[in-house]
C-alpha cells in the first residue's frame, strides 16, 4: 500500500493543476528484475470500496528478458488495456516458440547422436568388411600353399617309395 502523503507528493510532482482537479492518479513502479513481482498500486478516489485500493499484477512471464515483459496497463485506458493484452499474447507466442526451439534443439541433438552412431557403425561395418576380404585372401593363400605342401609332400613319398622299392 502506498501511504496518501506519497500519493500526493507523487500526483504534485506529475501536474500540480490535476491534482486537484482530478479524482484518479497513478502510481508507477521502475523496472525490477524478473524475478520479483510487479506491483502496480493505483487509486481513485470515487471508487467503491468492494474493489481494493491496490491492484497487484505479478510477472506473468518470468522467463522473458525484463525489456520483453508486458508493461502494466493504464487501467483507466481502454487502448494501454487492449496494447497489454496484445503485448501478453505475443509474449505467450514467444514463450511458446522459444519452447518449440528448445525442444528441435533436443530433437537436432538426438538425431545429431544417432547420425554419429550410425556414421561410426557404417565405419565399423567397413573396417570389418576390409578385415574379412584380407582373411578370405590370407585363407585362400593358406589353402593354396595347404595344396601345395600336400602335392609336394606326395611326390617326396613317392619318391620315397622309389628308393625303398630299389634298394
Amino acid at each position: 500500500m502506498v501511504d496518501s502523503k506519497q500519493t500526493r507528493q507523487h500526483r504534485n510532482l506529475d501536474d500540480p493543476e490535476e491534482s486537484q482537479g482530478s479524482g484518479a492518479h497513478m502510481i508507477s513502479t521502475a523496472r525490477v528484475p524478473a524475478d520479483k513481482p510487479v506491483r502496480i498500486a493505483f487509486s481513485l478516489d470515487n471508487a467503491s470500496d468492494d474493489i481494493p485500493p491496490e491492484d497487484t499484477i505479478p510477472l506473468a512471464f518470468p522467463e522473458l528478458d525484463q525489456q520483453l515483459q508486458p508493461l502494466p496497463p493504464c487501467h483507466d485506458s481502454m487502448e494501454s488495456m487492449q496494447v497489454f493484452k496484445q503485448h501478453c499474447q505475443i509474449a505467450e507466442e514467444y514463450r511458446e516458440v522459444k519452447k518449440e526451439i528448445a525442444l528441435l534443439e533436443e530433437r537436432k541433438k538426438e538425431l545429431i547422436a544417432k547420425l554419429d552412431q550410425a556414421e561410426k557403425e557404417k565405419l565399423d561395418a567397413a573396417q570389418l568388411a576390409r578385415e574379412f576380404e584380407a582373411l578370405t585372401e590370407e585363407n585362400r593363400t593358406l589353402k593354396l600353399a595347404q595344396s601345395q605342401c600336400i602335392e609336394q609332400l606326395e611326390k617326396l613319398r613317392i619318391q620315397y617309395q622309389k628308393r625303398q622299392g630299389s634298394s
